[in-house]
């Protein structure tokens, strides 16, 4: 989860299982951008949205993943997924990056992880990618998107879901072996 307030070779600043943890954060990224679903769902969000489309479906496919019953039976295994991420970094803390750690503060007490399963949890996180970002100034016209083209992002999440996770178990194993 802290990849991205870490860049480059700032990594190697943190202790080897935070390391790999963000090999294979950016690992998973790589293979996300050039997914054919995930460019086919990129194309929704484009014409408004440019470069940040990405972003977009980043958020977009929390929603399909805190919805999947492949992955959370229910509403209860979500939430217990939700507390145990919470606790584990609230407990590695003092590892992360400072930046990070303000924006974990909002995360639990908001309890993002849980929320995204809902469409004001995914527009409020449309509207944080807005105000974080350095062009964008409209996030209503991201959650219209979303709703308009819902079932169509949803079979673009299931497309690309299964080989994400085995792409990320196999490269997770690779890392551990090391």
């Amino acid at each position: 989860m802290v990849s991205d307030f870490v860049k480059g070779k700032k990594k190697f600043e943190y202790p080897p299982g935070i390391q790999k943890g963000i090999e294979l954060h950016r690992a998973i990224d790589e293979f996300t951008d050039n997914h054919p679903a995930t460019k086919n769902a990129k194309e929704f969000f484009r014409q408004d949205y440019r470069l940040y489309s990405g972003a977009f479906i980043d958020i977009v496919y929390d929603h399909f993943l805190a919805n999947d019953k492949n992955e959370f039976a229910d509403e209860t295994a979500l939430k217990l997924f939700s507390a145990g991420t919470y606790s584990l970094l609230q407990n590695n803390s003092a590892a992360l990056p400072e930046q990070f750690n303000n924006m974990f503060y909002y995360m639990k007490k908001d309890d993002w992880l849980y929320n995204y399963r809902f469409i004001p949890g995914i527009e409020k996180s449309f509207n944080g990618l807005v105000r974080r970002a350095a062009y964008l100034t409209d996030s209503i016209t991201a959650g219209r998107i979303f709703v308009l083209n819902y079932h169509s992002l949803e079979a673009c999440y299931y497309d690309f879901f299964p080989g994400l996770k085995n792409f990320a178990v196999s490269r997770f194993q690779q890392l551990i072996k090391n």
